[in-house]
């Protein structure tokens, strides 16, 4: 039954009106984010060109990528505030177009510096894409269906690495063109998403003639007397205060981190031992994309199953949506361990544990504004999603020195697995 309390309207429309508004943010919404990985999951793919231009070393490169990595992080904690401020819908036009103009900087770079710099301030634009979008799909849609909603939200964040990808290989395998033109072309895409995000979009149902939404699914009493003041205005550290002292919000916090620590695990390391030294050479029986695509199909499908879940099956009670997908991430990532690592059976199982450890990234989401109220919900995204991506990095040296010192690839799935259980265990303390 939908138990979604539609705000009546102020200059009569209908109900039906109010639907059809709510779903036409979310797409928008969606659209808009589906481009925005062009912008940022595309470096990979110039790898070669860059070594073979400038001869620099995949450490050097490593430190590159890391650059945009840490800065997106450092932005989400920043730009998730300054949506609450200023309002989702700027913000997430701002930050594809501002990311685009950085991406063009980067393609006429002629050394470290040219590429490292715009990169990093690239990593800080892209932050502007995830927060303000979760803020603005908070203000439309009440906590009852926010699994749902979150959930087509991500499923968009996992379509959209398969596109970074697909459009990648079009420049360099069907168009012949130089790396350089990887940051030219697919982020023309996070341009005109951007641009249609802004047309289509509204920040609140008010701007469309309709009242804010009453089932916020604030957590605490002080934060739900503030969201019952719509007319207080609030700072921006008055916002940070109240998102940091809000306990389970923290808690989900560190969930989170080690649940992007296990997606990242997967993401970087698992080619290599799928795959081979060489993988991209297709020296292990079966056509090397297949692998690539398994895992970002699986966590977008997962992300969109789960937000169902946690609404439906759990009565938005988020955690166990999340503790049941994390402990069956950990179940799957063992039997990954025990499969050799060319087994063809091993792209099922590939596909099934991007569908389980990425899927609670949908509710992870839906509790900001559960907990803190639609009116702080993108500084709470964004301190939860700077916590997810400083987890996630200090990850990646942890995994690669583990390589290093053992030369035992399969180790990746052991790691996915300890990072699923501990995300599950820290996710039963976000109980409401």
């Amino acid at each position: 039954m939908d138990r979604t309390i539609y705000p009546s309207s102020m200059d009569g429309q209908t109900q039906p009106s109010f639907r059809k508004a709510q779903w036409r943010m979310l797409f928008a919404a969606m659209l808009c984010y589906l481009f925005f990985y062009t912008g940022r999951q595309t470096f990979g793919f110039a790898i070669p060109g860059l070594k073979a231009e400038f001869g620099l070393s995949s450490a050097t490169l490593g430190w590159i990528s890391a650059s945009m990595l840490w800065a997106y992080a450092f932005g989400q904690a920043i730009n998730g505030n300054l949506a609450d401020k200023y309002g989702g819908r700027k913000a997430m036009t701002a930050g594809a177009i501002l990311s685009c103009g950085a991406n063009w900087v980067m393609s006429f770079a002629i050394g470290f510096m040219g590429l490292i710099v715009p990169w990093a301030i690239n990593g800080y634009f892209q932050a502007l894409g995830w927060a303000p979008g979760s803020r603005l799909l908070s203000n439309w849609w009440g906590v009852s269906e926010r699994g749902k909603v979150y959930g087509f939200y991500v499923f968009a964040a996992g379509c959209a690495s398969i596109l970074s990808y697909v459009t990648s290989i079009v420049v360099l395998e069907v168009l012949h063109l130089e790396w350089r033109w990887i940051f030219r072309l697919p982020v023309l895409l996070m341009l005109a998403g951007g641009i249609l995000f802004y047309m289509i979009a509204r920040e609140r149902p008010q701007d469309l003639g309709f009242e804010p939404l009453k089932d916020t699914g604030v957590a605490n009493a002080e934060d739900k007397s503030h969201e019952a003041h719509e007319e207080k205005e609030e700072g921006s550290l008055q916002r940070y205060k109240a998102v940091i002292k809000n306990p389970k919000l923290l808690i989900a916090a560190i969930s989170l981190g080690f649940q992007n620590a296990a997606r990242y695990g997967l993401i970087v390391w698992v080619p290599v031992h799928f795959l081979g030294s060489s993988w991209k050479s297709g020296d292990a029986g079966f056509d090397p994309k297949w692998i690539t695509v398994a895992l970002p199909v699986g966590m977008a499908v997962g992300a969109l199953s789960n937000g169902w879940v946690s609404d439906k099956l759990f009565g938005s009670k988020r955690y166990l949506a999340i503790m049941l997908y994390m402990v069956l991430g950990a179940m799957t990532s063992m039997w990954m361990w025990s499969l050799p690592a060319h087994s063809t059976i091993g792209l099922m199982a590939l596909f099934l544990c991007g569908f389980f450890v990425y899927g609670p990234a949908s509710s992870f989401w839906a509790l900001c504004p559960d907990l803190v109220g639609a009116k702080r919900a993108g500084t709470a995204t964004g301190v939860m999603n700077f916590t997810s991506y400083l987890f996630a990095g200090l990850a990646e040296p942890f995994i690669g020195s583990i390589l290093d010192h053992t030369s035992n690839t399969s180790l990746i799935f052991v790691i996915v697995t300890i990072a699923c259980i501990c995300s599950a265990f820290v996710a039963l303390f976000v109980r409401r």
